[in-house]
Parts: C-alpha cells; structure tokens; sequence
C-alpha cells in the first residue's frame, strides 16, 4: 500500500470525527469517575448546556471578533501585497521598510497595547484593537510575497525583456502568478494570525472594555463560570478551523490547475 496515496475525502472527515468523540468520551468519564469539579474542569455535558444557554450572549461576541479579525485581515492584506510590490520593484524601497516590518512582527503584541491603547483612547477600543490585530496579521503577508515576487524563473524574466514587455506587463504577467502560491501561504497564516492578535489585543485592554469572545472568557472565569469559559474557547477555536479551511479552500481552488502543490495533492 502506498503511504502517500490520497486518502478518500470521506474519510479524512470521519477519522478525525472519530478521534474527537473518542476524546470527548475519555473526557466525561474521567470528570465523572474522579468527581471533578465542574470549576476545575467541566464535563462536556455541561460545556455543552452552558453553549446553548448563553447562546445569544456568545454569538454576538463571536460577531465582533470575527469582524475585527476580517477588517485587520483585509487591511493587512492591501497593505501587504500593496508594499510588496513596492519592494520588489526597487532594492531601495525593501531596505528602507524591512527592518521596520520586522521590528512590529518581532515585537510582542502586549508590549506595544498600552501605547495603541493611550494613544487612540478607550472610547475608540475597536479601532485599538483593529490596530493590533493588523500589525499582526500584516508582516506575513508581506513577507511571503515578497518572497513569491522576487523568486521568478531568471530565464522567463529574460525572456520577457527579449520580448520588450515593460514592467507593468513583467509584474501582471510574470511575477504575481509567480508569487500567488507565496501569497496565499501568507494569507493562510496571516488569517489565523489577525484572531490571535484581536484576541490578545482583548486581553490587554481589560476589564469592560470589550465584548468579543476574549472578554466574554475573561468575565467568565472571574466569576467561575468555567463551563461558558469553555464554551467561549471552543467557539474561538472553531472560528480559527474556519478561517484556515477558509483559505485552504481558496488555495486549493486557485491553484489546482498548474501549481505542483495542488495537483499533486488531487491525484
């Protein structure tokens, strides 16, 4: 049998289904058998309860994060590929703004909160905590197709200027199909990446100053109410499994007719 043949799509879902409930069932036994508090650890019964009755106050959480976690991506995204380009197109332009891409990507978003947070004032937290997550959503994106931009076949790239293509024609035609594949593993990481950085961003800005999933966690476990606590942290993860299917989705889409890393995958 050959280990790297595709497994049937049907069960790439059921096996991991399968796991999970797996888990989940060792998981109310243990609560059960070792008579766990449900302040300490909650059995999924009650995860669940706790879901459906505080249903309407978790989704309009849900609702805010995940439009603060699009807003930053979006941004990140324009702004990203937007300097990219610039970067690619002049040696001048990338070292100019690299090291200052790198300083906000290596700086801890905590770090930095308590000045956003000053500087754009607590009556606009949404904006503050827009701020934040773009900053770390954006230095992948910029990265990757940088990366893409830069990586074009030197003998294509001579053959255009053979050609006499100009430089607008070089980048539409040559080096953006070349940097998709870069892009979109950007985009992969960067989506997951601008609802961490909101979520953080939260975190920081503290006590009632916010409504999405973070605050609803954090309001949650000051009161030990540790089975919506959970409830709140399975809807972010779920949020997060949407947006990496989300862009894998895309990916897969965009390039399952000629780039390696999706044909193969389909064959």
């Amino acid at each position: 049998m050959d280990d790297n043949a595709p497994l049937p799509p049907g069960l790439r879902i059921i096996v991991p289904l399968l796991l999970g409930g797996v888990m989940l069932a060792l998981w109310q036994g243990l609560v059960w058998w070792l008579e766990v508090p449900k302040f300490v650890l909650p059995a999924p019964t009650l995860i669940a309860q706790s879901l459906y009755n505080d249903w309407g106050t978790l989704i309009v959480s849900l609702w805010i994060t995940l439009r603060i976690t699009l807003m930053a991506f979006v941004i990140a995204l324009v702004c990203g590929v937007a300097l990219a380009v610039l970067s690619a197109q002049s040696r001048l332009v990338e070292i100019s703004i690299f090291p200052y891409a790198v300083m906000l990507q290596v700086t801890p978003v905590v770090a930095i909160a308590p000045l956003i947070l000053i500087w754009v004032g607590l009556e606009h937290i949404d904006r503050a905590l827009l701020i934040l997550a773009t900053i770390v959503a954006f230095f992948p994106i910029l990265s990757n197709t940088t990366l893409g931009l830069k990586s074009v076949d030197h003998n294509l790239r001579d053959l255009f200027v053979l050609y006499g293509a100009g430089a607008g024609q070089r980048l539409r035609l040559l080096q953006l199909p070349t940097a998709l594949p870069y892009l979109l593993a950007g985009m992969k990481i960067s989506g997951g990446l601008a609802l961490i950085g909101a979520v953080v961003a939260e975190f920081v800005a503290g006590s009632g100053t916010g409504a999405g999933l973070a605050w609803r966690i954090i309001e949650s476990a000051n009161r030990l109410n540790i089975p919506r606590m959970f409830a709140a942290l399975i809807l972010l993860s779920a949020l997060g499994i949407v947006i990496f299917l989300l862009m894998a989705g895309l990916q897969t889409m965009l390039l399952r007719h000629w780039h390696e890393s999706a044909v193969r995958r389909e064959r």
